[in-house]
């Protein structure tokens, strides 16, 4: 099979110099995939043009939401919150014919593979704390103290559960279960908006914000699930690590003033055959 496994996040195609860049991707290859890894954009109309716009041009999309996703705006006609608007998102992507974390689960043949493709929808749980705090409510006192705090508080709701922290823990028991019935001993690529392990987020400039990074549930899913590669975005901060011998690509382009002084916006990053360092 030709082609290459290709990965990217964080598009946020909201501002105009990276919906620019979206429209200016073309794969090198028709028979190339494409994974995207969350935060297309905050309106849900954005994330149907971008990613129909992918769809037209890669031979596979598959999608994990990030929190912009799942953030209801003020200015978007489409008011939907919570798990309805995640659920209406999967829908879209279906008519797209975009791959989502609740449809089977792809593989891919190319170099590098067979391997199998796992979306993950799988929030945070707050346990991502600064020094100092034991629990959630410390944590965001010194978050709100500091004044470091994530849009999520205000605009991600997570109807129909109390919290975020429950919606996440209710994820992680529904992604285990599919994983575990997932009936095939292939390695996996794991794809989730946020990081499974901690590590990436010690090099945040700001340490309070971990908190909204990920949950210390998932920190040997790499193991437990056999990866031969794991993709994230969410940080902002482009590059490749390796933990327990696991390469974990993060992905994403992240906004005009952040790639500007990196020299532009990141392309999509090959997952297979994985790029030479």
């Amino acid at each position: 099979m030709p082609g290459t496994l290709l990965a990217i996040s964080d598009l946020h195609v909201g501002h105009a110099a990276n919906r620019e860049h979206l429209t200016a991707l073309t794969p090198d290859d028709p028979e190339d995939w494409l994974i995207v890894a969350g935060d297309v954009a905050e309106r849900a109309d954005d994330v149907e043009w971008a990613l129909g716009t992918l769809a037209e041009r890669y031979a596979t999309v598959v999608w994990a939401p990030g929190n912009h996703e799942l953030w209801t705006p003020r200015n978007d006609p489409d008011q939907r919150r919570g798990e309805e608007r995640y659920l209406h998102l999967v829908d879209v992507c279906r008519r797209l014919g975009v791959h989502t974390p609740e449809d089977p689960y792809p593989v891919w043949r190319g170099e590098g593979g067979p391997v199998q493709l796992v979306p993950l929808f799988l929030l945070y749980d707050y346990s991502f704390r600064p020094d100092g705090a034991s629990t959630k409510d410390e944590a965001l006192e010194i978050a709100y103290r500091s004044g470091i705090i994530c849009t999520d508080e205000y605009l991600l709701h997570p109807d129909p559960y109390p919290t975020r922290d429950d919606w996440c823990r209710a994820r992680l028991a529904y992604s285990e279960e599919r994983l575990a019935a997932r009936g095939s001993d292939l390695p996996t690529v794991l794809i989730n908006h946020w990081p499974l392990v901690r590590e990436p987020t010690r090099v945040l400039r700001y340490p309070e914000f971990a908190q909204w990074c990920g949950t210390d549930r998932t920190a040997d899913w790499h193991l437990k699930y056999d990866a031969a590669a794991v993709v994230y975005g969410h940080l902002h901060i482009p590059r490749t690590t390796v933990y327990d011998g696991v390469r974990f690509e993060e992905v994403s382009v992240g906004y005009p003033r952040e790639w500007k002084s990196r020299g532009g916006p990141a392309l999509p990053r090959p997952v297979f055959p994985a790029a030479r360092s």
